[in-house]
């Protein structure tokens, strides 16, 4: 039996790892490139496919409702905010995701965004370049073992964070609801709240996956519970932070900064004045890459198709 696999998106150069996948895994398969935008552009696509490889393009309701043939559907990446994973289930689609490939690579991320902020590595840089020569450009500047990490989440990627900011020996507490006090204490960190998180972070760091209860999550009433010395860091997904509540309370001094991976819409409006803000850190979503995580990722999230399609479970399913 032959099967039809859709790549709706891809951002590759090319996509030899899936072919290799593919080609080993016994089955006859023929897959197609797309590069869709829209949602009528994948139904066009995805219509008498048997499996879908996403990465960005929107995968509604109105599009899963449209697909005939479909039997998993496998995301490049953690998150499944591009998928409508309740419409899936309906219609008895498995779906899955990529949960473990960057752990590493987004926790170091995580971690280099606070260094930067803690030691004002790329305040102090621009200084100097401009020729200001002089360590007080970056007052202050505290011990870290003096500071609290928060931590919004307390999945694989926030727990390895977490433990490299303890051993640099940052104090640190966690926000989960789905997590217990007592799982949280035996590795040291300290389980609180939501609001009294915020009010003792002196950095912040966003971990939580986006979903319809963490869309703006940190919004202008929670940016004025947060100490005016606090930064916000998030490698997670840009809709968790209402940007234009996180604007507001940059400019006006309500907290000191924010190092952000991701926005609320990819790439960054080039009119958007967090490009212009000094106390504001870019990357443009990057954290999760290395070489080595995208082959991970590459190859796994093929590998969930493979499994599915042999009529096997893969471990990474959703639903």
């Amino acid at each position: 039996m032959s099967y039809k696999v859709l790549i709706t998106d891809y951002e590759f150069e090319n996509l030899k790892y899936e072919e290799v996948i593919f080609k080993e895994s016994g089955l006859e398969i023929e897959f197609l490139k797309a590069q869709c935008k829209s949602e009528n552009e994948v139904i066009d696509q995805a219509k008498h496919v048997d499996a879908i490889l996403n990465q960005y393009a929107p995968l509604s309701r109105r599009v899963i409702q449209s697909l005939e043939k479909v039997k998993v559907i496998s995301r490049y990446g953690v998150g499944v905010n591009t998928v409508d994973l309740d419409a899936a289930s309906e219609k008895g689609i498995t779906v899955a995701n990529v949960p473990d490939y960057g752990v590493e690579e987004v926790s170091n991320h995580a971690l280099a965004l606070l260094l930067s902020f803690a030691r004002k590595i790329t305040y102090l840089n621009s200084e100097v370049k401009k020729g200001n020569w002089d360590f007080k450009a970056g007052i202050p500047i505290h011990r870290l073992n003096e500071q609290t990490v928060g931590v919004l989440g307390f999945g694989r990627i926030p727990r390895r964070f977490i433990e490299k900011v303890q051993t640099l020996g940052f104090k640190t507490s966690a926000y989960d609801p789905f997590v217990s006090k007592a799982e949280m204490n035996e590795v040291g960190v300290n389980k609180l709240e939501l609001d009294q998180i915020l009010k003792e972070a002196d950095y912040l760091s966003v971990h939580v996956p986006l979903i319809k209860d963490t869309f703006h999550l940190l919004n202008k009433d929670r940016f004025r519970l947060m100490k005016k010395n606090a930064v916000v860091i998030n490698t997670a997904r840009g809709p968790i932070i209402d940007e234009r509540a996180l604007i507001d309370a940059l400019q006006k001094g309500i907290i000191a900064g924010a190092a952000l991976d991701v926005t609320e819409d990819e790439p960054i409006d080039k009119a958007s004045p967090l490009l212009k803000m000094d106390n504001v850190i870019l990357t443009p979503h990057s954290a999760w890459y290395s070489e080595e995580a995208m082959i991970e990722l590459r190859q796994k999230a093929a590998k969930n198709i493979v499994q599915v399609l042999r009529g096997e479970k893969t471990p990474y399913a959703l639903t």
